[in-house]
């Protein structure tokens, strides 16, 4: 670790004011390790609905789907398969990159890819559970379902994480 002098006469080693005191490349070695937790949950995710959705198109059942829910199995495939290629990515990256001092910024790029993968894990998420209740149930209960999981997943995914910056941010400045 550097001491109180050297962290304050370099301000890219300054880190302290979120509780570390890291380099950047300590800081992306760090970083990268809690994006590849986060891969590694968003592949298995994705890996289950793609099963699904594969093993679904076998099913003697398959043939009674309507062309609506014909049309929205073909985009939930399209999508599987855009959120496998999305989370595989950074990987790739990271052996095109490998031994080049590139982390930070392969860091900053897979974050972005993360995001926008869990955006099509959502939109995935949403689509499987709309078709599954439209199927099973009715069409009407299938747009429900639909809202539903449009509602909580905004609702845990954006308004959440807000409401406890907020709670956090009040607790802040009582301390």
């Amino acid at each position: 670790m550097t001491s109180d002098r050297t962290a304050s006469q370099d301000p890219r080693r300054d880190d302290r004011a979120d509780g570390r005191d890291e380099t950047p490349n300590e800081r992306a070695d760090r970083n990268w390790d809690e994006l590849l937790q986060e891969l590694r949950v968003m592949q298995t995710g994705t890996q289950i609905l793609t099963g699904f959705l594969l093993a679904v198109a076998f099913q003697p059942r398959f043939t009674d789907m309507d062309e609506v829910q014909r049309d929205l199995y073909v985009v939930l495939v399209a999508l599987a398969a855009v959120a496998t290629i999305l989370a595989l990515t950074p990987v790739g990256m990271h052996r095109a990159l490998f031994g080049r001092q590139r982390k930070p910024e392969l860091v900053r790029v897979a974050s972005r890819i993360v995001k926008i993968d869990l955006v099509v894990i959502g939109a995935l998420t949403i689509g499987v559970t709309t078709l599954i209740i439209d199927f099973t149930v009715h069409r009407t209960a299938g747009i429900i379902a639909l809202i539903a999981a449009v509602v909580g997943v905004l609702g845990l995914w954006i308004a959440l994480p807000r409401i406890v910056r907020r709670v956090l941010g009040a607790h802040k400045i009582e301390s």
